[in-house]
C-alpha cells in the first residue's frame, strides 16, 4: 500500500460516522450488511449514509455488491490489512515482533 492510499483511508476514518460504519462492517464480517440495516443500526438518515459509504468506498475500505434491490456493503479486509501493515512496517526500530502485543487484542476482540 502506498502513502497516498494510506492517507485516503485514514482521512476517511477520521470522521465519527464513517468510523462507526467501518467498525460495524468489520464486526459483520464477510456477510456484510445492507445499506438499510447500516442506517437502522447507526440511526443515520439514508442520504447521509450514502455520502459516508461513498467516501469509504473511494478510500478503498469497502466493497459493495448488489443483491436484488439491496446493496450489501462489507469491509475490505485485504485493504485493512494493507493499511495495518503499512503502519507497522517500520515498527520498533526494525523489530516488528515487538509490536505484536499491540495487535494481540485485535484478534481476541468480540
Amino acid at each position: 500500500m502506498n502513502s497516498i492510499k494510506v492517507i485516503a483511508a485514514l482521512s476517511a476514518l477520521a470522521q465519527e460516522t464513517r468510523l462507526a460504519i467501518f467498525r460495524l462492517l468489520v464486526r459483520a464480517g464477510e456477510e456484510g450488511l445492507a445499506a438499510g440495516e447500516i442506517a437502522s443500526r447507526l440511526g443515520v438518515a439514508a442520504p447521509t449514509l450514502s455520502f459516508h459509504l461513498k467516501d469509504l468506498q473511494h478510500a478503498g475500505l469497502l466493497l459493495s455488491e448488489r443483491h436484488g434491490r439491496q446493496i450489501v456493503y462489507r469491509a475490505d479486509f485485504t485493504e485493512m490489512q494493507g493499511l495495518m501493515q503499512f503502519l507497522y512496517e517500520d515498527c520498533c526500530g526494525g523489530h516488528p515482533g515487538l509490536c505484536m502485543p499491540v495487535c494481540q487484542p485485535l484478534s481476541n476482540a468480540s
